[in-house]
């Protein structure tokens, strides 16, 4: 153990610098009063979703009903070519977004911005929701179907093949390999690595503390475990990987947020005032303008961060549904940050607000904050939350896995050699996220992954005049 400590503090020490200078320019940040500054990425992926929600003539809430009705089939015509359905490719890409985040990432919001983080978080996730849309129709509309039958789509096709529709080839290819270059530093780290740790992590404190888990010192195992269940999933491909996650998802989720439900109405009393608050503070807090600045910025942070709208991610997945109607996949997308922003951090923040854990607990947050507000209530949640963060990291691995596959494949093509050598790559990493403490690399990777946002929004802003017309085209046939 003291040579794998050593062997991590050089590498950690060597990237400090790089992870540093990535993370200061990602995460940039412009001061706004004393107390609150904002990252501009932040702003960016914001605007995007504020246009996209306009543009298109509020979507999120025109086409939701139709939306659910795509997912189970009673308006489709027709299934059309593809490799996994539209609830496949759905609960895949909520399988990559519906992770740790959502019961670490919105404790914090709650406990740094109050109970008017909540109000903003929502509010983001219902315009994000537009945001999914524009990316998943230009997934399917630009993806590419390779000689084997199989497809592959995402940011990297349309803003190569769609950037050069409009003249700007070069630019479009530039657009793409950088895309393709941090879509794969993101899926081992944040989307890989990060997961690994946290879930073993997880497990060690469940099972009696770094001084009497079985597990303190084997981080080794549980990584050489967890690397064949994720292998056995994603060696099968996106198929295996969609059934999977078609499974998965409903379950996690569904324990999750009945528990949640379980604890609101044991507090059933206290729903009226938690309420009152989230909406009270919204619009002000300590020092008014200050109190709701801080809560904005944590609410919109958190949604944003938590759905990956305008990473560009999802429409990997989304691109290969079976469907000849490009838009007619980007409505059912947008039930993917109903489901993980709206509904599943609602639920983590109504429980931590209802309970009142977020303001006696002094440094408390994160995942402790959440576990402690669900343990007021469930005392024996701590072990359901263990299973649940597994679940969550479980799929989110599986599904992040394919979205690097496809950044991989695009850069060096679409071979059965670079297929197995990168899904042995990702399995070895799990094992490294377990056994290892490299917190800077985390960090990088983390910054990477939002670095995707810069070329993929400035396609989303080229590229939408040509979605609106397929929208207009779909909407006049399916009234007809």
């Amino acid at each position: 153990m003291s040579l794998l400590s050593g062997i991590d503090a050089s590498i950690n020490e060597k990237l400090a610098p790089i992870s540093d200078a990535v993370s200061g320019f990602v995460f940039y940040s412009v001061p706004l009063t004393e107390a609150h500054s904002v990252p501009v990425i932040l702003v960016w992926l914001v605007l995007v979703s504020l246009f996209c929600t306009v543009y298109f003539g509020f979507i999120n809430f025109r086409l939701f009903g139709h939306a659910i009705n795509l997912v189970r089939g009673k308006d489709e015509k027709s299934a059309g070519a593809g490799e996994i359905s539209r609830f496949q490719g759905l609960t895949t890409t909520m399988s990559a977004t519906i992770g740790l985040g959502n019961i670490a990432g919105v404790a914090v919001a709650v406990s740094v911005g109050g109970p008017g983080a909540v109000f903003w978080m929502v509010l983001m996730g219902l315009f994000g929701m537009s945001t999914k849309f524009l990316e998943a129709s230009l997934g399917v509309k630009y993806r590419e179907t390779l000689p084997d039958g199989r497809f592959s789509g995402g940011a990297m096709y349309y803003l190569s093949k769609g950037l050069a529709e409009k003249g700007l080839g070069s630019l479009g290819k530039v657009f793409a390999v950088f895309f393709a270059v941090c879509c794969i530093g993101g899926t081992l780290g944040a989307g890989n690595m990060f997961q690994a740790n946290q879930t073993f992590h997880q497990l060690v404190i469940i099972s009696g503390g770094e001084e009497a888990s079985f597990w303190a010192d084997k981080g080794w195992l549980f990584g050489l475990l967890l690397a064949a269940l994720v292998g056995a999933v994603i060696l099968g491909g996106i198929q295996s990987i969609a059934k999977v996650a078609s499974k998965i998802v409903p379950i996690m989720g569904g324990i999750y947020i009945l528990a949640g439900f379980i604890v609101i109405a044991m507090h059933y009393t206290r729903i009226p005032s938690a309420l009152a608050d989230i909406f009270t503070y919204a619009f002000s807090g300590e020092a008014a303008f200050g109190g709701m600045l801080g809560a904005i910025i944590q609410g919109v942070r958190r949604a944003v961060f938590s759905n990956e709208a305008g990473t560009g991610s999802a429409s990997i997945a989304h691109s290969v549904v079976k469907t000849d109607i490009p838009v007619s996949q980007g409505i059912v997308a947008m039930i993917g940050p109903f489901v993980d922003t709206v509904i599943v951090c609602l639920v983590t923040a109504l429980v931590i607000v209802i309970t009142g854990v977020y303001n006696t607990g002094g440094e408390m947050e994160g995942v402790a904050l959440t576990s402690r507000a669900f343990e007021s209530a469930i005392p024996w949640f701590p072990y359901i939350l263990a299973l649940t963060v597994f679940l969550f990291a479980f799929s989110t691995m599986i599904s992040w896995s394919y979205y690097g596959l496809k950044a991989v494949t695009y850069l060096l093509g679409e071979t059965k050699s670079v297929d197995i050598t990168y899904k042995l790559i990702f399995c070895g990493f799990v094992v490294l996220g377990t056994c290892s403490n490299l917190k800077v690399v985390l960090d990088l990777s983390d910054a990477i992954f939002f670095l995707m946002a810069i070329p993929n929004v400035i396609g989303l802003y080229i590229l939408a005049p040509d979605i609106k017309k397929d929208l207009k085209k779909y909407l006049q046939s399916i009234e007809k």
